[in-house]
């Protein structure tokens, strides 16, 4: 199939104008003619041209908003599947995640706290009370760390707080300022009855484990549910 030539018009008139422009005595009217000739397919040229990079542009235009719209569809995909969807703060996988990263570099304290009595909450006021609650309570989280660690959300009414760098007796003292924070004044959501907290609080060196170092805390907090609930126990607490 012979190729189609989009400028065989304009091709063509160039010919003809070349053949004036060659000719040897050429009369003035067949300049005026190949000159207008020239001028129409040129403007033609112009006009088609124009509209192409128009297009072009438009589609440019176009191209990078949808590029722009599927990198903020991927960051807020990414967003979602490593945060709890009700606080904000990180879910289990990828707090725990994170705690790896850490412990490839450097030791950490983590506290691991829960909410007391939770099911009496959900079970007298509902579970939008009991969501509430949750919310509630990582915000005065938020507000007692003033940015320092990280925040993790790993079950229905238990969280991890990540602690890069810290010592564990830094550590206790700061869950015991959380634990105060909690339970010092009635939440706004919730104010017929108090809420509170319990807390375990352990520590791992650089290259340690992080799931054992878990399980130490996760045992410094059952220590804590014993012991009468609202309170902080540490690892020293429970092996010592």
């Amino acid at each position: 199939m012979d190729e189609v030539d989009l400028f065989e018009a304009e091709a063509q008139a160039l010919q003809r104008a070349k053949a004036v422009l060659a000719s040897a005595q050429p009369d003035p009217a067949s300049y005026r003619s190949a000159l207008e000739e020239l001028v129409q397919h040129y403007g033609q040229l112009m006009r088609q041209s124009r509209r192409l990079i128009s297009r072009s542009d438009r589609t440019e235009r176009e191209l990078n908003l949808l590029n722009a719209r599927l990198k903020q569809l991927s960051d807020e995909l990414d967003y979602k599947a490593r945060h709890d969807n009700l606080t904000g703060a990180l879910n289990r996988g990828a707090v725990f995640e994170r705690a790896h990263q850490v412990l490839e570099k450097s030791a950490m304290s983590l506290i691991v706290l829960d909410i007391d009595f939770f099911k009496r909450i959900n079970d007298e006021f509902g579970h939008p009370a009991g969501d509430a609650v949750i919310r509630e309570l990582v915000g005065r989280l938020r507000t007692a760390l003033g940015g320092m660690g990280v925040i993790g959300r790993v079950g229905g009414e238990e969280f991890t707080i990540l602690l890069p760098g810290w010592e564990l007796e830094q550590a206790v003292v700061l869950a015991g300022k959380i634990r105060q924070a909690i339970a010092g004044e009635r939440f706004q959501c919730l104010p017929q009855r108090p809420v509170t907290s319990s807390f375990g609080v352990a520590w791992a060196g650089a290259g340690g484990d992080f799931e054992e170092a878990y399980a130490r805390a996760d045992q410094a907090l059952y220590q804590a549910k014993r012991g009468g609930r609202n309170r902080v126990e540490s690892e020293t607490t429970v092996t010592g």
